[in-house]
């Protein structure tokens, strides 16, 4: 959804014919360097075999929205693939602050990777002897306005979501090949994001985003164990929504749930939330007019990123 660019970013206005040029910051090796200049040696397993993970974080308003419950994940993340992180959570957070104000921007994307290191040209993790982190911050590339108030175009990947006894899809690992072939294989189709299923045939999510389905004032979503990642946007969407009395399902859901709906929309940290129109050319509920519930969602959403997180 939202697409973190790396280096020097030029926006250009095609109305106003107007540039301008926003540098990105990262932190690396112990400093604050701006992004086109920051170096990372070819012998880290992290370039050489996707060895590593990561957190896409979202800034707004001026917060780096649940930044603890990022970092929180990230150790699950690295737990997970045997990665011990020597950082505690007082430097992690100080880390993405101090990056954040470098960069200046209340509104961006931050992208924390730790991989394994730098090691013998080979699998074997054990040559790795410390691991390298990250923090990038940089501007965020929005879908054009018009996209955002009719809602995206989505298109079933042929692609399926590896199983859990193949990698776990709830690990936020920095092999991210399957998101990015469904999402290229979306865009060939002419849509804008791809809907990726698993093993089962059921929907698991977009490319970079959760799902969710209201139909009758009950939003569905497809629960983590169906290969979903436990999105922190798509928790604060469930917090709110039963908060406000909305029952929400976390399930199966098959391609049948979404055409069914009244309303689907997607959520993710740097996409925030945003509606769905179509899938595979078929329209989802009754257009523009009837997204109540997306709407409300999405209004709660940003409510909560003015208050939730680190203040910089």
């Amino acid at each position: 959804m939202i697409v973190p660019v790396i280096g020097s970013v030029t926006q250009e206005s095609r109305s106003c014919h107007w540039q301008t040029t926003i540098v990105m910051k990262a932190w690396i090796d112990n400093e604050i360097v701006d992004a086109e200049l920051a170096t990372l040696p070819v012998l880290d397993h992290g370039l050489l075999y996707g060895d590593g993970v990561f957190e896409g974080i979202r800034i707004a308003h001026r917060r780096i929205f649940r930044l603890a419950d990022h970092i929180q994940r990230l150790r699950v993340s690295a737990s997970a693939i045997g990665l011990r992180l020597p950082q505690d959570d007082a430097f992690l957070t100080n880390v993405v602050v101090a990056t954040a104000k470098a960069h200046g921007s209340g509104e961006a994307y931050v992208r924390l990777i730790v991989t394994r290191g730098v090691g013998a040209l080979g699998v074997d993790p054990s040559t790795c002897a410390t691991p390298s982190l990250i923090c990038i911050v940089g501007p965020i590339v929005l879908f054009p306005e018009e996209k955002r108030r009719h809602g995206l175009a989505l298109a079933t990947s042929s692609l399926r979501r590896p199983a859990f006894d193949t990698l776990d899809p709830r690990v936020e690992s920095l092999n991210y090949l399957n998101n990015v072939m469904a999402k290229a294989e979306a865009l060939r189709a002419g849509a804008d994001e791809a809907l990726v299923l698993n093993q089962a045939g059921r929907v698991v999510e977009a490319s970079v985003a959760n799902v969710f389905a209201a139909r009758d004032e009950v939003l569905l979503t497809p629960h983590p164990n169906e290969g979903a990642l436990a999105g922190l946007t798509r928790q604060t969407v469930i917090e709110h929504a039963r908060a406000e009395g909305i029952e929400v399902v976390e399930g199966s859901m098959t391609r049948v749930d979404l055409l069914a709906a009244d309303e689907v929309f997607l959520t993710g940290s740097g996409a925030g939330l945003i509606a769905v129109a179509t899938l595979d050319g078929q329209p989802i509920g009754k257009g523009v007019e009837s997204r109540s519930v997306t709407e409300r969602m999405a209004n709660h959403l940003d409510q909560a990123r003015r208050t939730m997180g680190e203040e910089f």
